[in-house]
Formats: structure tokens, C-alpha cells, sequence
């Protein structure tokens, strides 16, 4: 049964308030009115209402637009329609960034408004649809295709059901590879932000000069081949979650940029001058050992607690070794599906291997070996003399399995470039300087043996 539809009517005019109520009378169970900011926020606190219907001009010290933002942080479940004679495309940006539901323009049609107040109705049953089945899941375990049963994944599960609802910023810690992005994207899909957009920017993949750009976007005519207005990650992600990964590998200068933003809610676009708002929940991470970066002055300290307000740490998967069965069965059967290939399994001895191997690259390889071996094995059963020499090269495998030289080999680089990538925070170029190869060469090797 569908639960009571409640609108609240904020505005001074006292015969819009009552023509409103009279008019929406149909398209609610009850309505209330309510002639100020405060008003409306002492019958919020007294009662539940699905949706506001707010002026931008109000008597007081704040007006409409406070308002959305108020209800925004206080009542993430209420939907908001603004109202304004004095409506300008300024005004309507800034009440949806602050994230009304709509905005319509005095004097009011009355069809027009009880066809969006139509439309926040199926928007707000959708909304409690969608969260109570990911209640559902949540509570039996299912989080955003993330796997295993282990303790040390249970309580990072824990900790995403915990967090999910709020806003607070979450900085997640973890090896290159263990699924920290789908761990930003479940604390995404548990949140009230599930029905915005999910942006993921690779904060190491861009280089210095776009970034500003790529973040907070530019104008048209900012820099040569800016031929338009372009939007960055912070406008492409209001009302939903910006996730900056490999956070650590952001320069000095937009470290600062960032801090900003974070501390006042606002940045600028490259080559503009009015400062917009930013709306966006914030969820970064990092591969490397930040603290150590902030004692070494590699990175802001005040910027990392901005960031770590709830930090989560994802556990590698040599110490999750119990949920490789689970894994490997679960990669088993999507990549059958997703090549067509006929229903494989995995025989007892391939699968300790598999358990036993050293997994540097961490479920990231997991998966790419496991989709090598539903393409390239012919047969329904793998078996140990199938798995990659990356697998067999550990050192469980060793007392039962016979090498050849380019197994060795394999293994010998293998383990040359953990260590050095592990003794370089993971910077490509430095880990490339210090095996004496080129970044290119060392890219090669990393993709070749799954070390990503």
C-alpha cells in the first residue's frame, strides 16, 4: 500500500496559499500552508511531508531557495517545487543545484503545477521503491555485486550500510585492484543521491594542464581550442557523488583548488568569474600510503582531513583468501555468459591454486585470469595445467608443480615489479626509473601479468 502523499504550500501571499491548497486539494491526502521559512520548518519537524511547494521571495532572513537546501539536508526524502515571479535562469539553476524537483514561473497555471506536483508523486514512490529494495538487498548481503563472506569484507559492508545515507565525505584505502570503485558505487546506490548521476574521475590518468578543466570545467574561449562552454565533474555530479580516484596523485595547485571547494560549497569554472555551486557528494581513494604523504609534505594535511572523514580500508585479497572460491565461481559464470560460452567449472586442484596464489594484482587479476580462461580453454572442466604461469608461479605451487624457463622467468619479473612498484608508492614513472625500463615497457609488463 502506497503510504499518505502530504504537501506543504510555503508562501506570504495568503490567497496563493489558500488557492493552491484548494487547488491540489485532489492530488493529496492532506495539505498544509505555511507563510514563512520558519513556519514551514516548525510544521516539517511536527509532521512528514513528501513535497514542498516553496516562493523564492519570503519574509525573514531567508527565503525559498534556503529553504530547498534546508530540506535537502534535513529531509533528503522530500521532494521541492520552487515558485518566483521573478524567475531568471540564474535563479532556476541555483534551485535545482541546491535540488528542488522543479521550477515554474508565477503566476501559476494550475494545470501546469498539478501535473509536475503528478509527476513529484511518481517521483517520490519511485524514490522509496528503489530505496527499500536496496534495503533488501543491503540487509541480505547483496551490495552492488561485491562478493565474499569473509569478516574483514563483512565490515567494510557494514560500513557502507552505515554511511551510505549521509553526506559525509569517505576517503577509501586499498591495494591497486581491490574494488574500491565498486565500493564507491554501492555507497552511491545505497544512498538518497541513487537516482543522480555516479561521475568517476581518474585523478593519475589526467595530466596537470586539463585537470583544472576536467574538474571544474571551463568557458567558452578559456584557453585555445575551447571552442564551448564545457562542464566539469563537479557540475556533471549535482544531486549525485563525485569520485576522485588515486586522490593522492592530485598536484600541489589543485589540491588547494579542491580544498576550496570542499570548505565553501563553490568553485569557478576555468576562464569564468561567477562562482557556482557545487552539490556533489564527495567519495575519493588512493592506492598509496597517504599518511605517509602528509608527514612527508606530499600531500595537504588539512586537505586530507577534509577528505577522511569516515575512512574505509578495503582489504587485499591474500587476506581475504577464503572468498576465492566465491570469486572465481562468480567471474566463472559471468564471463560464460557474457562470451557465450557453455557452463564451465573449475577442478579441485586448479581451484587451491587459484586459493593459494599470491594475487598482487588482487581481484582486478582474479577477474582478468578468470575471463583468460572461460575464452581461451576449450574444454567444460579447467584444470591446474590451464591456469597461468602468474598463478602457478606462488610459492604453494611450486612443491607440486613442474616450471619451464619461461615460468621462472615470468615469476622472477613478476615479483621484481611488485617489490618495486610497492617501494615506489606505486608511481609508474619513479617504479619504471628504478627497474631501468621505459614506462611503456613497464606498462607492457604490468598488463601482461595482470599487475594493475
Amino acid at each position: 500500500m502506497d503510504e499518505p502523499f502530504h504537501i506543504l504550500i510555503v508562501d506570504d501571499e495568503p490567497n496563493i496559499r489558500a488557492g493552491l491548497a484548494k487547488g491540489l486539494a485532489k492530488e493529496a491526502d492532506a495539505i498544509e500552508t505555511a507563510a514563512s521559512v520558519n513556519e514551514a520548518l516548525d510544521k516539517m519537524q511536527a509532521g512528514n511531508f513528501q513535497l514542498v511547494i516553496a516562493d523564492v521571495r519570503l519574509p525573514g532572513d531567508r527565503n525559498g531557495l534556503d529553504l530547498v537546501s534546508l530540506v535537502r539536508q534535513h529531509k533528503p526524502d522530500t521532494t521541492v517545487i520552487v515558485l518566483t515571479a521573478h524567475g531568471t535562469v540564474q535563479t532556476a539553476v541555483d534551485a535545482m543545484r541546491r535540488g528542488a524537483f522543479d521550477f515554474i514561473a508565477k503566476p501559476v497555471d494550475l494545470n501546469l503545477i498539478r501535473q509536475q506536483v503528478g509527476k513529484a508523486v511518481a517521483h517520490h514512490r519511485l524514490q522509496t521503491e528503489n530505496r527499500q529494495l536496496k534495503d533488501r538487498l543491503a540487509e541480505a548481503g547483496e551490495i552492488s555485486g561485491i562478493v565474499g563472506n569473509c569478516r574483514s569484507l563483512q565490515e567494510v559492508l557494514a560500513q557502507i550500510r552505515q554511511v551510505a545515507d549521509t553526506d559525509a565525505t569517505v576517503l577509501i584505502q586499498g591495494e591497486s585492484g581491490t574494488g574500491k570503485e565498486l565500493i564507491a558505487r554501492a555507497i552511491h546506490d545505497l544512498s538518497d543521491r541513487n537516482q543522480g548521476p555516479f561521475v568517476a574521475v581518474n585523478l593519475g590518468a589526467l595530466p596537470e594542464t586539463l585537470l583544472e578543466s576536467e574538474l571544474f570545467g571551463h568557458e567558452k574561449g578559456a584557453f585555445t581550442g575551447a571552442s564551448r562552454q564545457k562542464p566539469g565533474c563537479f557540475e556533471q555530479s549535482i544531486q549525485g557523488t563525485l569520485f576522485l580516484d588515486e586522490i593522492t596523485e592530485i598536484p600541489a595547485k589543485s589540491q588547494v583548488d579542491l580544498l576550496r571547494v570542499l570548505e565553501t560549497g563553490q568553485f569557478t569554472r576555468v576562464g569564468g568569474e561567477e562562482s557556482q555551486l557545487s552539490d556533489a557528494r564527495i567519495v575519493s581513494a588512493t592506492n598509496r600510503d597517504i599518511r605517509r604523504l602528509v608527514a612527508d609534505g606530499g600531500f595537504r594535511e588539512d586537505l586530507y582531513y577534509r577528505l577522511n572523514i569516515v575512512p574505509i580500508k578495503v582489504p587485499p585479497l591474500r587476506q581475504r583468501r577464503e572468498d576465492i572460491p566465491l570469486l572465481v565461481n562468480h567471474f566463472l559464470n559471468h564471463f560464460c555468459q557474457r562470451h557465450r560460452r557453455p557452463e564451465k567449472q573449475v577442478q579441485e586442484d586448479a581451484m587451491q591454486l587459484l586459493s593459494a596464489a599470491n594475487w598482487p594484482g588482487n581481484i582486478r587479476q582474479l577477474r582478468n585470469v578468470m575471463e583468460r580462461l572461460v575464452v581461451t580453454v576449450a574444454d567444460d572442466t579447467i584444470t591446474a595445467s590451464a591456469l597461468p604461469a602468474e598463478v602457478v608461479a606462488s610459492p604453494a605451487a611450486a612443491s607440486t608443480t613442474i616450471q619451464t624457463l619461461a615460468d621462472v622467468t615470468e615469476a622472477a619479473e613478476t615479483q621484481a615489479i611488485q617489490a618495486a612498484l610497492a617501494a615506489n608508492d606505486f608511481h609508474r614513472e619513479q617504479t619504471a626509473h628504478a627497474l631501468g625500463v621505459s614506462v611503456r615497457t613497464l606498462h607492457y609488463k604490468m598488463n601482461r601479468y595482470g599487475l594493475h
